[in-house]
């Protein structure tokens, strides 16, 4: 049975995860970050045969929220990962094993999954779903091919959906038209960074990779017309470059979110590659 936990209050804003737990005591733990270009996304888009997966492998799972774009902006949403993981590491009130945690992400969530290999306090495995190393690319600063192709959206309309308070949680209904204009503008950077735009290195995993990052697992479709598979490639070679143990997984033909599906085939694979990756990683080291 799921249980929700608030891990950190921020004025009036409750951020919270979202507890699947195995009756294993000091099981492994895997901390699941959602997708939505930071702006948009719940603790509850978790795919639930995904966590069944995962639950049957071994693994409890915490789907967490975290502050959302525009109305917070890439500092801030960093720092709720930093607190999360210092939360779990120090004051979560469930049963795991703190030494065996994995942070699962994908696309921002597995930006912000691979963004934990430069914390103070990291997980031991990372494991990214066609995230991205850099958020510095051109393909985020000029309009994208494929969302040009879509119906404009006004930046009025955009504006409209910004709310006037902070939040940690909002469905794809609600939020998709920021995004959309953003990628069709290459606006993204201004309204998830702003100001802080010039000091974006501090917020580019592939710029802050050190010996000690963990071990990482990437997942891509060479055919995503969101995130470039590219992404993940050269996230790979800097890893090999400073002797991180890593795996670079690629789907052929895979789009964006090829996991979400989990009736193909191909996604139900991915998902079990990551199983496998993490059982020998944190189940049978």
């Amino acid at each position: 049975m799921e249980t929700i936990y608030v891990y950190k209050r921020v004025g009036d804003c409750e951020i919270k995860g979202e507890l699947h737990p195995i009756d294993e005591q000091q099981a492994p733990l895997l901390v699941y970050i959602h997708g939505g270009g930071l702006i948009w996304g719940t603790k509850s888009d978790m795919n639930k045969k995904q966590i069944k997966m995962y639950n049957e492998a071994g693994f409890n799972v915490f789907s967490i929220d975290y502050r959302l774009a525009p109305e917070t902006k890439l500092p801030g949403i960093k720092e709720d990962i930093e607190d999360l993981l210092i939360w779990l590491y120090e004051k979560a009130p469930f049963d795991f094993d703190r030494e065996k945690i994995a942070v699962v992400g994908s696309s921002a969530g597995g930006y912000l999954a691979l963004l934990t290999g430069t914390f103070t306090v990291r997980p031991k495995v990372i494991v990214s779903l066609y995230g991205y190393g850099d958020v510095t690319g051109d393909w985020y600063q000029k309009p994208s091919p494929h969302y040009t192709n879509m119906t404009a959206v006004p930046e009025m309309l955009a504006k409209q959906l910004i709310q006037n308070e902070v939040i940690s949680s909002s469905p794809i209904q609600k939020r998709y038209a920021i995004y959309l204009y953003c990628r069709q503008q290459g606006k993204w950077l201004d309204y998830v960074a702003g100001r802080e735009t010039a000091k974006l290195d501090n917020y580019c995993p592939i710029k802050n990779i050190d010996s000690d990052f963990p071990e990482t697992l990437l997942l891509h479709g060479d055919a995503d017309e969101d995130v470039p598979y590219e992404e993940s490639v050269k996230m790979k070679h800097l890893l090999d470059e400073a002797n991180v143990p890593n795996k670079l997984i690629t789907i052929p033909g895979g789009k964006h979110s090829f996991d979400m599906d989990m009736d193909n085939q191909t996604a139900v694979q991915a998902i079990e590659s990551v199983i496998t990756y993490l059982q020998k990683t944190l189940i049978k080291e």
